[in-house]
């Protein structure tokens, strides 16, 4: 073996001891086993060796016990040995036990420390909805397994609105990105829950995902724990949490264009779709309480987001559930907005990134986020009828204001999973200090 290869051997192996593996206690217990197992043995062959009568094979064993040197140089050969024996045992059985479970190349103490590290990650609420809060969670996976992810029952389009008026349940579509995006296995599983059937027939237009947690539901008979038993199958570390689990209707009163005439829109669908300029959303009824583990998740979170995503139909419409919002008010959490890298046609055209806050603030009120995250890379095409969220003249010096290279160059319009984690993790750090392996 080269000398090199040796050493990284030798410093992977001793990784095994860095505290908090959960391993030492069992190696230490084997060790005690087998050193009373070995101890018994050996009084037993030492009194028989003793009391034995003179034979030929008496003079062999007296070679084979090393019993010509000194006491505690055979003690520290055969110890030697012995322990030797039994970490290569434990060693070879940990491979062959978890080798099903490991990535090509990966090594078992590297994966058992990530493991171990996010487990005691921080605590983070992320508010919002769509591709933008499935893209965030997909980063923030790397750093810890205390997530919670909190979207909106509002969605009214497509499969999941077809669900939810055949069936009576609650939208299942962003819970579905959710999963996928927190999934261990999320290069098939995305494929898998995002797969829509083709046709014209009953299952033309459906999500397989849509579909699975739909029966689920019918299966376990509630929708929450239809969302829990999915989340167990797709070996989820985290959680997935409707606002609420009330039947809620999003409307909104829009302004017609060169008209001072406004209208009422109702149906998530149907308001970004309106020709018109959003001026003011709420939901239908207006009272619906919160889930109830939602509210103990934002009291006890190191870490609130709000956003990325649709602004008006996938931010909003969870803040405005009035106890959610009272939750994150009272929560002693960091509380992040993460602005939106371009602009969504017909509901936030040609908005800034101070446009976005202030819509905010003007639904739920002043003095619920500490820092603005925003994107300040341009260096790329965006597709037709997209603009650049620019920062604003407004929000310019404002002290709450992080900006950094959050741009996707594959899909421009979305952030990059890996930059937004990291830059979420360094401000939470920044304010706590560096999290301990």
């Amino acid at each position: 073996m080269k000398p090199s290869r040796f050493r990284e051997n030798l410093r992977l192996s001793l990784r095994w001891l860095a505290p908090g593996l959960g391993v030492k206690r069992w190696i230490g217990l084997v060790l005690a086993g087998v050193t009373l197992l070995g101890v018994g043995l050996a009084y037993y062959l030492l009194d028989f060796y003793r009391t034995a009568p003179e034979t030929w094979w008496l003079p062999a064993l007296s070679v084979a016990s090393l019993r010509f040197l000194p006491r505690p140089l055979r003690v520290l050969i055969f110890g030697g040995i012995g322990v030797g024996i039994v970490a290569y045992g434990i060693w070879g059985l940990n491979r062959s036990l978890l080798r099903p479970f490991l990535r090509p190349g990966s090594q078992i103490v590297n994966e058992l420390t990530q493991y171990n590290r996010r487990g005691r990650g921080p605590r983070i609420v992320v508010i919002g909805g769509g591709h933008g809060l499935s893209t965030l969670l997909r980063g923030l996976k790397a750093y810890t397994h205390n997530l919670t992810a909190v979207v909106t029952v509002a969605d009214d389009g497509g499969s999941s609105g077809k669900l939810r008026e055949t069936m009576g349940i609650l939208p299942p579509g962003d819970i579905r990105n959710c999963l996928a995006a927190l999934s261990n296995d999320e290069a098939l599983m995305t494929q898998l829950f995002q797969y829509r059937f083709s046709g014209s027939d009953g299952l033309g237009g459906h999500s397989f995902g849509n579909l699975f947690i739909s029966a689920l539901s019918n299966i376990t008979g509630s929708f929450e724990e239809a969302i829990a038993e999915s989340g167990r199958v797709l070996s989820v570390h985290g959680r997935v949490l409707p606002s609420t689990l009330h039947d809620v209707k999003l409307v909104a009163d829009m302004s017609l264009p060169h008209s001072a005439y406004e209208v009422r829109v109702e149906g998530e669908s149907r308001i970004p779709a309106f020709a018109g300029r959003i001026r003011r959303v709420w939901l239908e009824p207006d009272n619906a309480p919160a889930f109830p583990p939602v509210i103990r998740a934002l009291l006890a979170a190191d870490v609130i987001v709000i956003g990325p995503g649709s602004l008006y139909t996938s931010i909003l419409p969870n803040l405005l559930v009035a106890d959610l919002v009272s939750a994150v008010r009272a929560s002693r959490a960091l509380k992040l907005f993460v602005c939106n890298v371009a602009s969504q046609s017909g509901e936030t055209d040609a908005f800034t990134c101070y446009d976005h806050l202030a819509a905010l603030e003007s639904h739920v009120g002043e003095g619920l986020i500490e820092l603005v995250i925003a994107n300040d890379c341009h260096e790329a095409t965006l597709p037709e009828n997209t603009t650049w969220v620019n920062i604003g003249d407004e929000l310019s010096g404002d002290r709450r204001l992080y900006t950094a290279d959050l741009l996707d160059r594959e899909f421009p319009w979305r952030h990059d999973s890996v930059s937004l984690a990291q830059t979420i993790m360094d401000l939470y750090f920044e304010r706590t200090g560096p999290m301990e392996n």
